[in-house]
């Protein structure tokens, strides 16, 4: 593969993409690597091997890859993960013992173990004072306290989605793009908050992954209500089947029929 300008990589398996140049580095899709972040480095896989748009540089607000993952370095993620078990348990523990009205979800540990970031979800405000003091005792580290919302908790813990696959935030999706009722109406989706609701409480997020194609495939569908000519008689659509690409328009008669969109 030619070396590509820009890369997208990813530090867990569910989260963001994020772009960093690769210049100088030959590199692959699924190669581990260590780049330089905001943070320090990091242990990061490449994810899309696709040279960067056209007209699209490297610039200052790209990082760099520094090299490809060593074996040495695939040893010290693996040992930073066991290292993050254990401390989602010690924190947990901790929680539990101080009451505070806070939940951890998940522990990330920094790649040169400088920094603990600890994922939490609260309903309010929580005084964790006493507990920041806890993990630095423990930890040897700076240590960081992050307050996330329910869509990245279900990100974070996966999980079953009402249609038996894995949930689409975990596993497709790279970002959490914003969600609205207008896009359940658009893909004749029920109201009803069980049926278009996720593991999170909040809107499902394939409502927007697949807005933009269900807007595309009903650009030339008649919608509901409207009243069309069918052979020699004029009908009104009843119902829209945009999958299939039919609709469902009643006569003049009172007879139900199903058209192709194709044949209008």
């Amino acid at each position: 593969m030619a070396d590509p300008d820009i890369v997208g990589i990813k530090f867990k398996r569910e989260g963001k993409i994020y772009n960093f140049s690769a210049a100088g580095v030959s590199l692959q899709k699924g190669d581990p690597v260590i780049v330089e972040t905001d943070h320090g480095m990091a242990f990061g896989v490449v994810v899309t091997d696709t040279p960067a748009p056209a007209g699209e540089l490297p610039t200052e607000a790209h990082k760099p890859i520094l090299r490809q993952a060593t074996d040495e370095d695939v040893q010290i993620q693996a040992e930073n993960q066991l290292l993050e078990r254990e401390a989602r348990r010690y924190c947990t523990d901790k929680v539990k013992q101080r009451e505070l009205p806070m939940k951890i979800v998940d522990v990330e540990y920094l790649f040169d173990r400088s920094k603990v970031v600890f994922y939490f979800t609260a309903e309010n405000r929580v005084d964790f004072r006493e507990l920041i003091k806890d993990l630095v005792q423990r930890f040897k580290a700076r240590i960081e306290l992050r307050q996330i919302g329910a869509r990245q908790e279900a990100r974070m813990i996966r999980g079953m989605g009402i249609c038996g696959r894995e949930v689409c935030c975990a596993t497709l999706l790279h970002n959490l793009d914003r969600v609205s009722v207008k896009m359940a109406k658009e893909q004749s989706m029920s109201l009803n908050p069980e049926k278009i609701s996720g593991l999170c409480g909040r809107l499902m997020c394939c409502l927007a992954f697949e807005y933009d194609s269900y807007l595309a495939m009903k650009k030339d569908m008649p919608k509901c209500g409207k009243l069309i000519q069918i052979d020699d008689s004029r009908a009104k659509v009843i119902r829209q089947s945009v999958l299939k690409g039919e609709i469902t328009v009643e006569m003049e008669n009172g007879e139900e029929r199903i058209i192709k969109v194709e044949d209008l």
